[in-house]
Order: structure tokens, then sequence, then C-alpha cells
């Protein structure tokens, strides 16, 4: 598997989620209402709601918001919300794969297709760039949860497939179906994560120069503010050198 993406800390240390605080809880909030729609609104009993409230809880997400959006479940007034996924191709042929969650298609594929074009890329078929890509669980957890021997080991024996760890922390990757499982396990050793969430990581990673990184960076912030989109993942890597000129 590719190594832990240099960029994704970068832009941790950037404070882009700070930046996007806001949207990010709407977007959260929409995830935690549909999981609750789609399964039992106690997150003990769906395992895809503990997920999306945990994800919330990481961010500092107040409690009653998060109450707030399982009770919409629940309501004859919550929206009916369709889930699809968009790949395509970014500047100089990175694989890039948008998660949406949308109650207008059309509006939504109009706005993913110009988001691409602006930037100098290409939206693609489904499964044109997927398979460049392993969908897996991952958990992440800060240094303080202990050294890369310690961590593999608790990892390994939760059920986990693989670990990488660096100087910002550590992150375990398991089987989509045993996500839910493998954060609970690690809970009782390793304590809470920062992070369990479903992934498309890429099975290798690109190295861009500065110019293609700028016009990525433009295309992932268009995608990240758009309010039908959930996620965007990329399989490129920012060299040091690229980065330091950002």
């Amino acid at each position: 598997m590719a190594g832990h993406s240099k960029w994704a800390n970068i832009q941790h240390r950037k404070g882009k989620q700070d930046k996007l605080r806001s949207k990010l809880f709407s977007k959260l909030a929409k995830e935690i209402t549909v999981a609750a729609k789609m399964g039992d609104p106690d997150p003990e009993k769906n395992p895809r709601l503990r997920l999306a409230v945990k994800a919330a809880k990481a961010v500092s997400m107040p409690k009653d918001v998060i109450e707030r959006a399982i009770k919409k479940s629940m309501g004859g007034d919550a929206e009916d919300y369709t889930e699809i996924r968009y790949e395509g191709y970014g500047p100089n042929g990175i694989a890039v794969i948008v998660e949406c969650m949308t109650d207008n298609l059309n509006r939504t594929a109009s706005n993913v297709r110009s988001y691409f074009s602006k930037c100098g890329g290409n939206l693609g078929t489904t499964g044109s760039v997927a398979h460049s890509f392993d969908r897996v669980g991952e958990i992440s957890y800060p240094p303080e949860a202990g050294d890369s021997d310690a961590v593999m080991m608790a990892a390994l024996e939760a059920g986990a497939e693989d670990v990488e760890s660096d100087e910002d922390g550590h992150w375990i990757y398991c089987a989509v179906e045993d996500l839910s499982d493998v954060s609970d396990a690690l809970e009782k050793t390793l304590g809470e994560s920062t992070e369990s969430k479903l992934i498309w990581k890429p099975q290798s990673t690109t190295e861009v120069d500065l110019d293609t990184a700028q016009k990525l960076m433009r295309l992932i912030d268009m995608l990240e503010e758009d309010d039908d989109v959930q996620t965007v993942t990329h399989n490129f890597d920012v060299p040091d050198e690229v980065a330091a000129q950002l």
C-alpha cells in the first residue's frame, strides 16, 4: 500500500479544516442524518451512524447539533439524499474521486464537471480511476498513543491489516466490513481515536511540481466548498521543496 500522504499532513498543519469548520459541520450533520435514516437512530445499533457521530465529536461538533441531526432523520421533513461517486482526472492526469450526497443529481453532476474543466481536468466514467485505489477503513491516532511497535501490535490484535506511523501519528487500516469492530477493539487498548472512517487509499502516489500542485489545490478547494460534496480523494503527493513554496 502507498505510504500515508505527506500532503494530508501539510493540509492539517495549515488548519484547512478550521477554515472550513462550518461547512464541515454541515457535511457531517448530513451524514449523521442519512446514516440514522437508513438504519437505527441508536448509534450503538448502527455502525455507520456510530462512525459518523465519532467523526463529528473528533472535530468538536456540539452535542446538541449531533442530537438534532439524528432527530431530523426520524421526522417527515428529512431530505431524501442520493449518494453518488464521481471519478475524474485533475491536471497532469492525477486521479480524483469525489463522493457526494445530493438531493439534485443534475445540479451536482453539472457543478462537479465544471470544477474539473475550470482546473484543467476532466470528469471520467464510474470506475475510471477507482481501480487505482483500495477501499479500506482508516483509524487515526496521535503520536501520544504509543510507539510504532506498540500500536502495530495493538492493531494486529484488533484485526487490522496494516499500520503506518510517522512523527505526526499512526494510521491503522482494515477491511471495510471490519472498521467498526476494529475501532471499538482499539479503543480498549489505545483509547479514543482521532478519527475512524472509510477511505479510498491510493495504491501509489505521484509527486507533482509547483504549477500542478497549485491547480490541484484550486480543484480540491472548489470541490470541498460545494455543499453536495462529502469527500475528495486523490493520488498526488507534494515534495517538501514544493510544499515550502506554496
